[in-house]
């Protein structure tokens, strides 16, 4: 291999939208020469991705696309039958099914995003809602069934890499805990110049916000519920399987913005917050360092990635347990003029572009 030009190519388990696939848009920014492989793309990331080669699987032609990612049982065929060769480095970004490809004469890096939630740390939360609407009975049988011999070929699948990469210590801890295996944690790039841009002086600022996908285990049930009963005022951005619900419990300082019209606009509005608020447990939580980067202080749940980067008293505040008491307990004790935006945005810095495009360099160069 050649220090200065070696051949790599990139897998991931698909390329839709999440934190995920823009580890991916790094690594073709570092590596535009790099094929990407995956179970299959939308257009957005085709196009955000081009000139660059997209090789896809099956599932691309796929005519049910909504089913697609719940069928984890194609994707591993596909993944564990692409063999790569003539590459010196294969590197894979995955919290699913990337990790078995067959790496031939080459050195296979993959960047474990976590072990596959549905399979081991987030089993019980896809059993009580999978996703599928009306056919989630059916989709609760098919994990009961199917859980013993997909978690196995889930394990052997990890075993494969040469090297596995963990985007936080707690996943780190779940790489040990499932797959029985050590790891090196490297965080995962954020943006945070494009949020330090919009930061807002602190007497300018008002309320709380909360971002990201509207799920069960992000619990923006929690922020919600919390702020509704103090009547504090919270911006809550993003959508998903939890909107409605959210909407019908919230009170009246509450406001939702589903979408929001450009990556600016996301940006301002968690620059304009006292306070952001981060009431799940992630894997790592790119959306709180979005945040710390704009100045804006983050009251985190004590658990996940958030151990690695929330400093209590520096740049936000840890509550515990998981409930709304304890959240809004936080919340009323809580002062944002105690902090130096200077010193948040500055604690950020260790998650940025550049640190990570530095880590990843290193890591190809000394393999």
């Amino acid at each position: 291999m050649s220090k200065s030009h070696p051949r790599i190519a990139i897998v991931c388990d698909w390329l839709l939208r999440g934190g995920a696939e823009n580890v991916v848009y790094e690594l073709h920014t570092m590596y535009p020469e790099a094929p990407i492989y995956t179970s299959y793309a939308s257009k957005q990331w085709e196009q955000k991705l081009f000139p660059a080669k997209i090789i896809t699987g099956y599932l691309q032609y796929w005519p049910f696309s909504k089913l697609r990612k719940y069928l984890p049982f194609l994707r591993n065929m596909w993944f564990s039958r692409l063999k790569l060769k003539g590459y010196d480095v294969v590197i894979s970004v995955t919290g699913a099914e990337a990790k078995a490809v067959n790496v031939v004469n080459g050195v296979h890096v993959s960047l474990v995003n976590a072990p596959t939630h549905y399979y081991w740390s987030r089993y019980k939360d896809y059993l009580k809602n999978p996703g599928f609407g009306l056919f989630d009975p059916l989709a609760r049988l098919g994990l009961k069934l199917m859980v013993r011999p997909m978690r196995k070929w889930d394990y052997n699948a990890a075993q494969l890499p040469d090297v596995l990469i963990a985007n936080s210590t707690h996943t780190q801890q779940q790489i040990r805990k499932y797959y029985r295996r050590e790891s090196t944690v490297i965080h995962p790039p954020v943006d945070t110049q494009r949020f330090g841009e919009y930061s807002v002086p602190h007497d300018k600022r008002t309320g709380f916000v909360i971002t990201g996908r509207q799920t069960p285990y992000k619990r923006v049930d929690l922020a919600v519920a919390a702020c509704t009963k103090l009547g504090l005022p919270l911006t809550v951005i993003g959508n998903g399987p939890d909107n409605s619900r959210l909407k019908a419990d919230a009170g009246p300082t509450i406001i939702f913005k589903d979408y929001v019209d450009s990556p600016e606009e996301l940006a301002r509005v968690v620059a304009s917050a006292k306070g952001f608020i981060f009431p799940g447990t992630d894997d790592f939580g790119i959306v709180s360092i979005e945040a710390l980067a704009a100045g804006t202080p983050v009251i985190a749940f004590k658990a996940g990635g958030a151990l690695d980067y929330i400093k209590p008293g520096a740049n936000g505040e840890f509550f515990s347990p998981q409930t709304v008491s304890a959240l809004s307990k936080k919340l009323s004790s809580f002062d944002p003029g105690k902090y130096t935006q200077d010193d948040i945005k500055k604690s950020a810095q260790d998650f940025s572009i550049s640190a990570f495009r530095s880590k990843i360099s290193k890591l190809v160069e000394n393999l």
